[in-house]
């Protein structure tokens, strides 16, 4: 008969540590940001690293090296600065996102990141977006490092 108590505790083990590890500073960065940050204290202890890890679920639809392919998203290298439904020349734009307007600044990803289907109703991003305002900053930081910020 196989002890399977051992093999459960040590998966547990292994995942704990695994998530101790995982948290990027997340509690440190949190204190010194204050209570109720704004996005510009955020992005002062933003983290590229971890946003580059959250952004990995948007690499199903999106590239982001310079010169690659658009994917069923656009590719969003130095997406940064560039305007809103205009950061690939071969993507077609929903018409939600073309009246959205605007650029891409940090607000305004900030905005789009937290919920696709409120900031360009009809969009058809499916992403339900990000809750937390620090992996958004996270995210932020990671595509300013990616491609530039303008």
């Amino acid at each position: 008969m196989i002890d399977y108590r051992l093999s459960l505790s040590g998966s547990l083990l292994s995942l704990l540590l695994l998530a101790g590890c995982g948290d990027d500073g997340r509690a440190e960065r949190l204190k010194k940001a204050g209570p109720h940050p704004s996005l510009e204290t955020l992005m002062r202890v933003a983290d590229a690293d971890a946003g580059a890890r959250t952004f990995g679920q948007c690499l199903a639809c999106h590239t982001i090296g310079k010169g690659e392919l658009d994917r069923a998203g656009p590719n969003l290298h130095a997406i940064m600065g560039k305007p809103v439904a205009g950061g690939s020349d071969r993507f077609g734009y929903t018409a939600a996102l073309m009246r959205a307007g605007g650029h891409w600044d940090r607000a305004t990803m900030d905005r789009w990141l937290a919920s696709p289907q409120r900031f360009a109703p009809g969009t058809r991003m499916t992403f339900a977006g990000l809750p937390d305002p620090l992996a958004r900053a996270d995210v932020i930081a990671y595509l300013e490092r990616e491609g530039g910020s303008r």
